[in-house]
């Protein structure tokens, strides 16, 4: 059970392009592979599963505990393990959680993925900083991606005294769409498995691939980890493309410890099954606002389900749970009318950070590690909060989100439990 960890020195590098392409070249030579991303993300996870055709784990250092980590981590299949942001970025003051913390967790060398498009021998200072910086995380090997041409590759490798894996020359052929919380959702691209072989046509043929597995290092194995208790026995989830953020290591906790998982898609205006607890996640209601107002079975399910059944709605399932939603130009949509909360993107506002919640009430009443990264500005917020929270930083927060009967939600997104 071995495994790799690809980061970059910064955003922007194209660390998500070649996960992608190697995976899927992987997958073409029938070597069995899975995939990992670290920190908070919902919409890179669902590329790595189209390109492997495994699940795609979500290892969290911020938000995880080291042995949380180890449990998921370990398994029989090469893990490529996607970074975030930069190799050492994370949450202040002191970067906790970044990639390279998941480096020094697992034991696991780190393949730097540099965009090389503007440096030639200016390549040499950049990936030594980075190899010296800390002791216990090892670059085993560079990636050089957008190479302009091969003179520019040969300067480059040239310059280098550790391991050049490949170098993947600028081309508009691994052009991924985006919008503003990262990529295009999996489902949403235009023609995915034909991106996918061309980025494995493509990477494959630029990066030597024995080389880079002979790399991998053995993972922890044999792992055990208590499940976090599921918050309902019966619970029935939104699941589509305006409903898509859930992770897949909460819901198998859920089930592993006996809980019963249902799914429906309000944007097919599907009612909810017969549960326990209704759960909407995040995802991009936004996007599809008229859709979801004129759902009618969908939201008269929901305010009849609310008279007895609890109803918990993360950022885009909380949005859902309110009053009105105004989309990007402006217009109104009027939503399920359950919490007294009204929201815009009309008026966009960055809201980013980890957070540490203790629930006041509701189905999450324990303490948890979270996140929060939406642009919705709340017009109007009315009733008692669902969380105390702090930042990363330890700084109180106002209190987040609302509970109005048994309906409740919030803007953070929940990743794992957390002690007190």
């Amino acid at each position: 059970m071995p495994g790799l960890i690809l980061a970059a020195p910064s955003s922007g590098s194209g660390k998500t392009t070649v996960t992608l392409g190697l995976l899927r070249a992987f997958r073409q030579r029938a070597t069995p592979v899975r995939a990992a991303k670290s920190g908070p993300d919902y919409i890179d996870p669902r590329f790595h599963e189209a390109a492997c055709g495994a699940p795609c784990l979500t290892l969290d250092a911020y938000a995880m505990s080291p042995k949380r980590i180890k449990a998921l981590a370990s398994g029989p299949d090469l893990l490529l393990i996607e970074g975030a942001m930069g190799l050492f970025d994370g949450a202040p003051p002191d970067g906790k959680g970044a990639t390279a913390d998941l480096a020094r967790i697992l034991g696991l060398p780190v393949i730097l993925i540099v965009d090389a498009s503007h440096m030639a021998q200016s390549i040499a200072p950049l990936v030594n900083g980075f190899a010296r910086y800390d002791p216990q995380v090892e670059i085993a090997g560079v990636i050089l991606n957008k190479v302009g041409s091969p003179r520019h590759e040969a300067m480059l490798r040239a310059a280098l005294d550790l391991p050049v894996l490949g170098a993947i020359h600028r081309t508009a052929a691994l052009a991924t769409p985006s919008r503003h919380l990262g990529l295009v959702q999996a489902g949403e691209h235009p023609d995915l498995q034909a991106f996918l072989d061309q980025a494995a046509d493509t990477i494959g043929e630029a990066i030597d691939l024995n080389a880079l597995q002979a790399l991998a290092r053995p993972l922890p194995s044999d792992i055990v980890r208590r499940p976090n208790a599921p918050p309902a026995q019966r619970i029935a989830i939104a699941r589509d493309i305006a409903f898509a953020f859930t992770y897949p290591h909460l819901l198998k906790d859920w089930q592993d410890a006996g809980a019963e998982l249902s799914f429906f898609s309000p944007l097919a205006d599907e009612p909810a099954p017969k549960a326990d607890l209704i759960f909407l996640p995040g995802g991009y209601p936004e996007l599809h606002a008229e859709q979801l107002s004129n759902a009618s079975n969908f939201m008269e399910n929901l305010r009849n389900a609310s008279k007895d059944t609890e109803i918990y709605g993360e950022c885009g399932g909380y949005m859902t749970l309110g009053e009105t939603l105004i989309d990007a130009d402006g217009h109104e949509h009027p939503m399920a009318g359950l919490l007294p909360l009204r929201t815009s993107f009309a008026r966009r506002k960055l809201h980013l950070g980890y957070r540490t919640l203790h629930g006041l009430s509701g189905p999450f009443t324990g303490h948890y590690k979270g996140h929060e990264f939406h642009y919705a500005t709340t017009l109007k917020a009315e009733g008692p909060a669902l969380f105390n929270a702090t930042d990363a930083e330890g700084t109180a927060l106002p209190p987040m989100g609302l509970r109005h009967g048994k309906v409740c939600g919030s803007f953070a997104h929940i990743i794992d439990s957390a002690l007190p």
